[in-house]
């Protein structure tokens, strides 16, 4: 297959990306830096700096839509929101203009979204038919699906992506807590309780294989293992993968006040199961967290 990628060059982009080249498609990936992707993605890549750059002529049989600013590692300013709101939402729109004037469209997107589509849900289990929360991250989420179902009046199959925190070796959420962590200085957040909904990127590069050629599939998918863990049981994972104690917590009175909307993210949760990415036939390679800690730190993660 012939597979445009936006977002191809952050963590998950770079893992598909080798995955994709290794199954033999050819692919082009969508970089604001379009130098860089040779580099990051394989010499093999194409690169396109703008959408502007794909003509009606140019055919690709898939697109992948992963691109997005982080979300959590600045505060919610009026100015970064527009910002994520822009880089997901906005960027879908224009990509789906860019779909309806091709000449030969895609057979299928694969589009981003998150699992903070539902809210801080509590203990509630939260399948594919959820309905959506109402804080910022969760209309962030309605949005970018929205923009993206833009896409099926022209016949293309649509598959949301509704990310859960991605596990890997190579960077993103374990690489910055591994320091700490490693350091004694892990602590759970506030009581702990809530959900944190995860996924090894094995496990996720392997999900949206399977999409991409599942004719059947299509609507929201979870990309989530199938056993979520409570914040305590992250940590003491965590810290007992990497040979350390984890004693400490984080104040939810203290933390709140400072990260303002975007504690939403620590401290709120969702209890995500991938009810239909099983319907389909996938087997989790690491359905567990000690499996998957155990891959990425070679011990037992509980």
């Amino acid at each position: 297959m012939n597979i445009l990628i936006t977002g191809g060059t952050g963590l998950i982009g770079r893992a598909l990306c080798a995955a994709l080249l290794r199954d033999g498609h050819a692919l082009t990936v969508l970089s604001r830096r379009p130098q860089t992707v040779a580099a990051k993605c394989g010499p093999a890549v194409l690169a396109l700096g703008s959408l502007a750059e794909w003509p009606p002529e140019q055919h690709f049989d898939a697109i992948i839509n992963l691109a997005g600013e982080p979300i959590v590692d600045a505060a919610w300013t009026a100015a970064r929101k527009q910002r994520l709101w822009d880089s997901r939402v906005s960027l879908t729109e224009q990509l789906v203009q860019r779909i309806a004037a091709a000449r030969q469209k895609p057979a299928v997107l694969l589009s981003g979204s998150a699992i903070g589509y539902y809210g801080d849900s509590g203990d509630t289990e939260q399948d594919e038919t959820g309905h959506a929360g109402t804080d910022f991250a969760a209309k962030l989420c309605l949005a970018w699906e929205a923009a993206a179902q833009k896409a099926c009046p022209a016949g293309v199959r649509l598959c949301l992506l509704r990310t859960g925190l991605v596990f890997s070796a190579d960077g993103g959420m374990l690489a910055k807590m591994r320091l700490p962590f490693a350091l004694g200085l892990g602590a759970r957040l506030g009581n702990g309780r809530q959900w944190m909904s995860w996924i090894h990127i094995d496990d996720y590069v392997a999900i949206v294989r399977l999409l991409l050629l599942h004719t059947a599939a299509e609507g929201a998918v979870n990309m989530t293992a199938p056993r979520p863990v409570t914040n305590a049981e992250f940590t003491a994972a965590l810290a007992h993968a990497l040979h350390r104690p984890a004693f400490l917590a984080a104040p939810a009175a203290l933390l709140k006040p400072l990260l303002g909307e975007r504690s939403v993210l620590l401290f709120g949760g969702q209890k995500v199961l991938p009810r239909k990415a099983e319907a389909l036939g996938y087997r989790f390679a690491y359905p567990t967290l000690a499996d998957a800690l155990e891959a990425l730190f070679g011990t037992t993660g509980c």
